[in-house]
């Protein structure tokens, strides 16, 4: 049992609000003086490692503070931390998220001391040159394991670097990766150099951790459920079958692994790069079995409601406008017809519901305990246990924010305000998706229940780390007999002890990494600051667009010649020992900015590109935004995706958007264009991507046809580009031409029209029943009116030219029938 100490006391803490902990400000003590990844068991307190190297550098070097963290309920509840422990304004503490607006956070933003915010918003705030890091002294990633692609972290990082007058960065995580690679992979992203591990071995540590007992749980399936999930099968395997005809297998087995079947994907698309039109219909029946196997995944490991609401959602699809072929040929399966009559009729109950209301009955009532967390990986899945634990247990859900699959979801504030209750005391049982995997600050509970094995070793570690941090913690896994759940449990165990043997080789290993990221780092970190081989000083550049950065220091107290002194201070500290205050975050969805807006905060002169706030899905606009001499700006754009001077604006389309915005009744590409032409003087259409005559078995003179009514009809220059990358190089190009060589400046104007009476009449009908804009303007020129269609008998529909029984059939099915 850890033993009482006194507080830290340290400078913009709150008197003996921490309590001291050795390993703790060990960490800090390291984190302060370099680019630190520092590695801790999930509950043992890394935000605080990151708050004590934040108040030292703050107070000895000045500047203004980043915390990232993956989402909005852990954003704001690190705040809170921040601001009970910090002898700092709640005002200088803020929060940014995709609720506050963009051009709020730029004013903001310049105030601030310390900003905790989602990556996203960081990132879009950076491409739209709204915020500056100049002047930030230390960024946290918290979560950091996420540093890998595409992800915001990783361009947060590389900006940092670059722009910083003076940065540090502390990567926090309690499961940095699977292997050594992984990690020195997330440490070069992060342009850190020093890494620090703290096991649970560690003496320091194990005083504050106990032994967390893992039971799995075998359940069989009933016969009922095994007769869905073998009809299911029987599809896939005669799907398999056309695919191993098309010689991108050699197994029709159901069972085949994920990557078989992404193997299986990565040969279709050479067959489709090559323009071989089975490569198509290959993608489309592959795409049907990774839907099959989604609904035997449901029924065998799940629950027999969520593959009735999956079936339902497939069913839903199938019907809708430019529905799939896959899900329309999948629904329409005699098999698959099957399934979906077995599992309506089903009124069972899936084992595992049994199971779980036996351990809480247990856990909650034998044994006397409080508390319990039951985790699913199906929203559908909660939903349907809360309703059914609600009969024995006091039980609440916890999922994610949003409306998704039809399932609406929590705000924020419902979030929060059912944690704060779970705390409280005042429910038992917490039923919650992985939205509460990672970080999630919620108190001890006496039994976490995994409704299925997770497949990640850091999932499973942050879900364990929910029990066992004040006492022994009961940690239960349920498993359906002979279904993926053994192979997932097979994966989970191999992963965890690999994962646990890779921390503790982390640990003597880590000069080895460090060397490793060091030399690569020191590198990657020149490239990130643009660095010359003489040592010229690129950051003075940066510096004076700062605006604040030295008065910022001189308010703090600080010059940096005092911060080897405050590393003494954490050593001195880290002689004892004691308790800390444990705060850690709240997880819920992924964040993104709602908006865009023109504004100004980095470097404003250069080359402008500005760019429409939905293009920030691809890599272009941030690869933009990294380029010496060119500035990116973010705007809702009503015409256009790019605009590169006064008289051009881009729009930009893949080869596929741009097949699939000729058959658009809804808002076509010649409307798009039009509204682009009327708006510049000099309009470009960019088509990205190589395959663009092998999109949706479409005619491919149809698609020259398209291209030179762009050029003649439209006057619209059409460039090719083979990717995003070519594309980024084009633009910038363009841009640079039109700037520098022509001497313009970039101006946006133009707006979407507005469709006319007769376009709007042709909408509405040409929704129904997916009739397309041919046969609602037949069909409105025959009866005269919106009107006259919708009360036309279905005889009287037949007499027009080009609908026939099944056309008549569904129009008067869907305006007819009783809404439900």
């Amino acid at each position: 049992m850890a033993t009482e100490a006194a507080g830290i006391d340290r400078p913009l803490l709150v008197d003996d609000f921490l309590q001291e902990r050795r390993y703790q400000l060990q960490l800090a003590a390291s984190a302060a003086d370099e680019h630190t990844l520092v590695c801790l068991p999930t509950g043992l307190g890394k935000t605080t490692v990151s708050l004590l190297v934040t108040a030292e550098r703050l107070h000895e070097v000045g500047g203004k503070a980043l915390f990232l963290a993956p989402t909005k309920p852990l954003v704001q509840q690190h705040a809170d931390f921040y601001r009970e422990a910090l002898s700092i304004p709640d005002e200088e503490i803020v929060v940014f998220t995709g609720d506050v607006k963009p051009d709020d956070r730029a004013a903001v933003w310049e105030d601030a001391r310390i900003v905790i915010a989602t990556p996203q918003v960081v990132e879009n705030d950076l491409v739209g040159n709204r915020i500056s890091l100049s002047d930030v002294t230390h960024l946290t990633f918290d979560e950091c394991h996420r540093a890998t692609g595409d992800y915001a972290y990783v361009y947060i990082a590389e900006r940092y670097h670059a722009d910083a007058a003076d940065p540090l960065v502390t990567g926090m995580s309690a499961s940095p990766g699977g292997d050594t690679e992984e990690i020195e992979t997330v440490c070069e992203n992060l342009g850190l150099v020093n890494v620090e591990v703290m096991t649970e071995a560690d003496a320091d540590v194990d005083e504050y951790t106990h032994d967390t007992d893992v039971q799995w749980e075998q359940v069989t399936l009933p016969d009922e459920v095994l007769e869905i999930r073998d009809a299911l099968n029987e599809v896939i395997t005669d799907r398999l079958e056309k695919l191993k005809q098309l010689g991108v297998t050699n197994t029709t087995n159901p069972d085949l692994s994920q990557k078989d079947l992404n193997k299986m994907r990565g040969k279709l698309k050479q067959m489709m790069d090559n323009d071989q039109s089975d490569g198509y219909k290959g993608m489309s029946t592959h795409a049907e079995v990774m839907k099959l196997r989604r609904a035997t995944e449901l029924v065998e490991t799940q629950s027999v409601e969520s593959v009735r609401r999956y079936f339902e959602r497939q069913r839903e699809a199938a019907r809708s406008s430019g529905a799939s072929k896959a899900s329309q040929r999948m629904v329409a399966d005699p098999k698959v017809r099957e399934a979906m009559r077995k599992a309506e009729s089903f009124d069972g109950l899936h084992p595992k519901f049994s199971k779980a209301r036996i351990l809480l009955a247990e856990t909650l009532g034998i044994n006397g305990g409080e508390r319990a967390i039951l985790f699913t990986e199906s929203r559908d899945t909660a939903e349907a246990l809360v309703e059914f634990l609600s009969a024995s247990f006091d039980t609440r859900k916890f999922v994610g924010q949003g409306d998704k699959d039809g399932s609406d979801g929590m705000s924020q504030k419902q979030q929060q305000e059912t944690l704060d209750e779970f705390k409280a005391g005042e429910f038992e049982v917490l039923v919650s998706t992985s939205v509460a995997e990672e970080g999630l600050d919620v108190p001890e509970v006496d039994l976490v229940c995994f409704y299925e094995p997770v497949p990640t070793a850091i999932r499973s570690i942050q879900r364990k780390g929910r029990t066992g941090r004040q006492a022994e913690g009961k940690v239960v896994v349920l498993m359906a007999e002979d279904t993926r759940d053994e192979a997932f449990f097979w994966i989970s165990r191999r992963r965890e002890k690999k994962m646990a043997s890779q921390l503790a080789e982390l640990k003597e290993a880590t000069d080895d990494i460090e060397e490793t990221v060091g030399d690569d780092g020191q590198a990657g970190l020149d490239a990130f600051s643009g660095g010359s081989e003489d040592g010229s000083d690129a950051d003075a550049e940066v510096d004076e667009s700062a605006g604040g950065g030295d008065e910022a220091a001189d308010a703090d107290g600080g010059d940096g010649e005092d911060a080897d002194a405050g590393l003494t201070d954490f050593a001195e500290e880290a002689r004892t020992s004691g308790d800390e205050m444990d705060d850690e975050g709240t997880e819920g969805d992924e964040d993104a900015d709602e908006d865009g807006v023109i504004a100004t905060a980095g470097v404003d002169e250069g080359v402008e590109v500005v760019v429409d706030q939905r293009e920030l899905d691809s890599s272009i606009a941030k690869d933009l935004s990294t380029r010496d001499g060119l500035v990116t700006r973010l705007e809702t754009l009503s015409v256009g995706d790019y605009v590169l001077s006064d008289r051009v604006a881009v729009e930009r389309k893949s080869a596929a958007d741009f097949v699939d915005s000729m058959l658009d009744s809804d808002r076509s590409m010649f409307e798009q264009v039009g509204e682009l032409s009327r708006a510049y003087a000099r309009p470009v259409m960019i088509v990205e991507g190589t395959n663009l005559y092998g999109q949706r078995d479409i005619d491919p003179n149809a698609i020259r046809g398209a291209l030179a009514s762009l050029a003649v009809d439209f006057d619209v220059s059409v460039l090719r580009t083979e990717g995003e990358e070519d594309t980024t190089e084009l633009l910038a190009t363009v841009a640079k031409r039109e700037q520098e060589t022509r001497d313009r400046e970039v101006s946006v104007h133009g707006e979407k029209t507005t469709k006319t009476r007769a376009e709007q009449q042709e909408y509405v009908v040409s929704s129904i029943a997916d009739i397309g804009p041919v046969t609602a303007r037949t069909l409105l020129e025959h009866f005269g009116t919106v009107e006259g269609v919708m009360t036309a008998p279905e005889d009287d529909l037949l007499e027009v030219d080009g609908v026939g029984p099944v056309t008549a059939e569904r129009i008067r099915e869907v305006v007819g029938s009783e809404y439900e």
